[in-house]
């Protein structure tokens, strides 16, 4: 059986970075007025990040359906007897949707993973699922491997700046100028128990509480061997060291990586956004 693997850039990485591992990425959208970037490729991490800084709202989408459409009747042709997508989850994005409506159309079987999030768990999967296709392992595992990966991800936002909120609609000026007067930092979290929606977890006083807080509710998981971890920054890389070398402490056993946080969410959040991102591995 011939299988194909698709995903989007919500894993951070390029087209040419995905096929190096003979994935086919499908780049997201991102908008600043009248403006379309494609994610990764003509918008890297650090213009975007430049773009949110000086203030520009901006908006994410769906890859160009075209793209999609093009991209699997190529893999039609090519005799494609199954495409294995994850993308960015069905909570953010209506990519999920419309990969299976185009592959529908073409009579082109699909299987679409919803992670309930994207980044670094997205990346993961993607070449974990390709890996033990290629192992020969059966559906049934394969199904049953992915959804305990799932199962375990968990996602917490500590946004350093509301401005961005403000400016995408996603939270009123009013909220947040008494949240600043009070120096209330949001906790959000994101994962299959929020249907891959951003959640609130807690408001707290002051970064230092917002800290302890995430600490103790990465506990509750009891990550340990066997785990990855990744702390994502929006050009906050001393914030997030401080968080890895705390953290370090705090989880032994855990695989713990500091990266830069993904373009659609920075988007949203703002620079100085830390996002702490764990799973258990298969």
């Amino acid at each position: 059986m011939k299988i194909a693997y698709v995903t989007d850039s919500g894993t951070g990485r390029t087209i040419s970075e995905l096929a190096a591992d003979g994935i086919i990425s499908i780049p997201l959208q991102i908008m600043d007025g009248t403006t379309t970037y494609q994610d990764m490729e003509t918008l890297d991490r650090n213009a975007c990040l430049d773009l949110v800084e000086h203030g520009h709202v901006l908006k994410t989408s769906q890859p160009n359906p075209g793209l999609i459409e093009e991209c699997f009747e190529d893999l039609k042709d090519q005799g494609t007897d199954l495409i294995v997508a994850v993308p960015i989850c069905n909570g953010l994005s209506g990519t999920i949707s419309t990969m299976t409506a185009i592959a529908r159309d073409l009579d082109v079987r699909i299987i679409c993973i919803d992670t309930y999030v994207t980044s670094e768990v997205q990346y993961y999967l993607i070449k974990r699922i390709k890996a033990m296709y290629e192992e020969g392992k059966s559906d049934l595992e394969i199904k049953l491997a992915v959804d305990a990966v799932i199962d375990s991800c968990n996602t917490l936002i500590m946004p350093r700046s509301l401005d961005a909120l403000v400016r995408g609609g996603r939270l009123t000026p009013m909220a947040a100028g008494f949240a600043k007067l009070l120096k209330i930092v949001p906790i959000l979290k994101i994962n299959k128990s929020t249907s891959g929606r951003i959640d609130s977890v807690a408001n707290v006083r002051t970064y230092r509480k917002a800290v302890a807080r995430v600490i103790d509710d990465i506990h509750n998981d009891h990550p340990g061997e066997g785990w990855k971890m990744f702390i994502a920054h929006a050009g906050a890389v001393d914030a997030a060291m401080d968080l890895y070398h705390r953290f370090e402490e705090e989880f032994p056993g855990v695989d713990i990586q500091v990266t830069e946080l993904v373009n659609p969410v920075a988007a949203h959040t703002g620079a100085d956004c830390i996002c702490i991102q764990y799973f258990k591995t298969i």
